[in-house]
């Protein structure tokens, strides 16, 4: 009994000393940035690998928007909820009844953007790429988001490192573009040479002279090697395999859907900082601001919301020649659930890693997340063969291209401030 009553007492003393977890130092937020980097790199690569593998993206996209919604529920129970709550600093359960309804749509408007640029991605990552993809899509998010944010920030951060910073993304994004234009050359000629050599194998075997391999192929005893990363039989079977058909597409509609996608990316943040930060005195006097957690949760939720009716609209009506499915056939699709799953929780703890850096450092310096095709390339190098036996001029472009993002996310971090309140 005296050591139960022991333990009560320790949790209630422990408990009057916790308050809510708030990433304050500029350390702290560095590390937040960091670790959001990564997985927010990283799940990118995941949803390629199962559409590469053939399975329908409405169909990954359905998992994968389950978990992330998940993981914004588990911050909001974990770090916002720590401790007692206060009139100043209101804990996640307390604000959820609160009068704050002018910030929770903000909150919700950033999670529609957001949905709409990650569902847009998941078909321009088959048609440009990876790498290409994460490039365009994340220079366009730094060059309008960045600038939104410093300027609803009260220009905490320092502006003659933010902006060269900026400018370093800028450059990234047109060398992305090159990158892309001088891979997708490389990969024609590869194309026009197997077909010729394949032209001519024909008409060696009409002369009979290649009679023998031929009856091996049929009879199975001829040995069918894996194709190897970055020759034209491996793209063939890539094209074979994977659940968008892209040869013979135009690739300007993968550009396309890349700037889009972009667009929707740098309207998130913004918003999510309003919703934080109340610049535009939306609330009514006395009412706290939204903590991260709580407007994360919002934001989360409309995203959530927005995807599965997209995505079950496109269970019905997919785009790009797609096959049609259903509920029940999704329901039933098990191959690639858990990676699914794990790119959801990647992402959304990738998310409010970032916001909550950003809240401390200022959300303009939080944009150096968006370095994360760092992580992307580093994937689709290793694991899907991009960029294998390119040229010369593509391995210097890519170089390039890298370069200048390793540069802007040392330069976005050095602009990191610090805000008062």
């Amino acid at each position: 009994m005296y050591s139960f009553c022991f333990l009560i007492t320790y949790k209630e003393e422990l408990n009057s000393g916790l308050k809510m977890y708030v990433v304050d130092s500029k350390g702290g937020a560095i590390a937040c940035m960091l670790l959001a980097l990564f997985f927010l790199g990283t799940w990118p690569a995941i949803l390629t690998l199962l559409e590469r593998r053939g399975r329908l993206p409405q169909h990954t996209y359905l998992d994968y928007t389950i978990t992330n919604l998940l993981a914004a529920v588990i911050i909001a129970f974990t770090f916002g909820e720590f401790g007692h709550t206060n009139d100043g600093k209101p804990n996640f359960l307390v604000q959820l009844s609160q009068n704050n309804w002018p910030s929770v749509l903000f909150a919700m408007a950033g999670g529609v953007v957001l949905s709409l640029g990650n569902l847009s991605t998941q078909y321009a990552w088959a048609f440009v790429g990876l790498s290409v993809t994460e490039v365009m899509t994340s220079s366009i998010t730094v060059v309008i988001g960045t600038t939104l944010n410093y300027f609803l920030d009260d220009k905490i951060n320092r502006a003659e490192i933010l902006f060269p910073g900026v400018a370093c993304f800028l450059i990234a994004v047109c060398l992305g573009s090159l990158v892309h234009t001088s891979n997708a050359k490389d990969n024609q000629v590869k194309l026009e040479k197997l077909s010729d050599s394949r032209a001519g194998e024909k008409g060696a075997t009409s002369n009979g002279s290649n009679q023998n391999s031929k009856k091996d192929l049929e009879y199975g005893s001829g040995k069918v090697e894996k194709a190897k990363a970055g020759t034209a039989n491996f793209l063939i079977e890539l094209e074979s395999r994977r659940a968008i058909k892209v040869f013979g597409k135009n690739t300007l509609v993968g550009l396309g859907i890349c700037l889009f996608a972009g667009i929707c990316f740098s309207l998130f943040s913004p918003a999510f900082n309003l919703a934080t930060n109340d610049q535009w005195n939306t609330l009514d006097d006395g009412v706290p601001h939204l903590s991260v957690y709580t407007a994360f949760f919002y934001f989360s939720c409309s995203c959530f919301v927005i995807a599965v009716i997209l995505n079950i609209t496109l269970l019905y009506r997919p785009a790009f020649n797609l096959p049609r499915s259903t509920i029940r056939a999704y329901l039933n699709d098990w191959d690639g659930r858990g990676w699914a799953f794990l790119a959801g929780f990647l992402c959304g703890f990738g998310n409010g890693l970032q916001f909550m850096g950003g809240q401390a450092a200022g959300y303009a310096a939080a944009d150096a997340v968006q370095a994360l095709p760092l992580v992307s390339t580093f994937w689709g190098v290793l694991f899907f063969g991009e960029y294998r036996k390119s040229s010369r001029r593509t391995y210097l472009l890519l170089a390039g291209m890298l370069s200048m993002f390793i540069v802007a996310v040392g330069v976005l971090m050095g602009s990191s401030g610090h805000r008062k309140n």
